[in-house]
């Protein structure tokens, strides 16, 4: 392995570690597929992590806008 190889390995090992964890602890404190999310966050980044804001945590939900409009 050149330098360059080695430094990229080091610099992008913890963070798929990072996103993988917190994939993990946050889909099973919300009751959501923990194992499904925490395994796919190991393999690439970001796409897993936008996915679950997307799809499991629903941040662009109707729900959410219609009660900040009440406010």
């Amino acid at each position: 392995m050149t330098q360059e190889e080695v430094l990229t390995l080091l610099l992008v090992a913890p963070l798929l570690l990072l996103q993988s964890l917190f994939l993990f602890t946050d889909a099973r404190k919300r009751g959501h597929k923990y194992w499904f999310w925490g395994l796919w966050g190991l393999i690439q980044c970001p796409v897993p992590l936008l996915f679950y804001f997307i799809f499991a945590r629903k941040i662009f939900s109707e729900k959410k806008k219609i009660e900040e409009e009440l406010k």
